[in-house]
């Protein structure tokens, strides 16, 4: 069985429970604390030197990280990853906004918030909202005419780009003002096989020492 080292705020995780908990895949989470530094452990640093979660191990000992390349990993040949070349080029493109434009500003914003660190971050703050808010209104606009972000269905798109959406008011972003990301969000949830961030999913295993 597969091993999920995760955590459970974080979004980047989540991502990676739903597809699996959407695809009948069984695995084992691990938690790992980010705030305890247990991703700095030299354990942990084997199996991803970058220090991040969530990170997916297999029985032969192969470990892939970073979040959107495991979903792409085991979205293939299902129906969460179109085969026309076009759509899978769509799926990537917003895989890749989501990275770059929307998770950096978005779920920094939530983490400072829960973590405590936002005092420590203030100067900070303006840019990181103002870029978070530029994220939603894209999206917002891309989905005002369509149900979902690439193609006709809910695809490892609409995961990645979900995980921090739904919670972006946990980093105090006003998602009433985006009419179509919420009727989004909502279509969502009603997918098959839905979990919430906060749902036990999985067979808990600690940490190994």
């Amino acid at each position: 069985m597969i091993r999920l080292y995760d955590f459970w705020e974080s979004g980047n995780a989540y991502k990676v429970r739903l597809l699996l908990t959407q695809l009948g895949i069984p695995f084992e989470r691990v938690p790992v604390d980010i705030l305890k530094g247990e991703t700095h452990t030299d354990e942990f640093l084997r199996k991803n030197p970058n220090h991040r979660v969530p990170v997916v191990e297999w029985p032969d000992g192969r470990t892939l990280a970073e979040s959107n390349a495991i979903l792409f990993y085991f979205a293939q040949g299902t129906k969460y990853l179109p085969e026309d070349p076009w759509l899978r080029a769509q799926v990537l493109q917003w895989m890749f906004f989501e990275q770059y434009s929307h998770e950096p500003f978005i779920a920094v914003m939530r983490f400072w918030h829960f973590s405590g660190q936002l005092e420590a971050n203030r100067q900070f703050v303006a840019e990181k909202t103002e870029r978070g808010y530029h994220a939603l209104k894209i999206m917002d606009a891309h989905l005002s005419p369509r149900s979902y972000f690439a193609g006709d269905s809910y695809s490892i798109a609409d995961i990645a780009l979900y995980a921090y959406t739904h919670v972006a008011g946990e980093g105090s972003f006003d998602l009433g003002r985006f009419g179509a990301v919420n009727a989004w969000l909502n279509r969502v949830r009603r997918q098959d096989g839905h979990i919430l961030i906060t749902d036990s999913v999985g067979t808990e295993i600690n940490f190994p020492e």
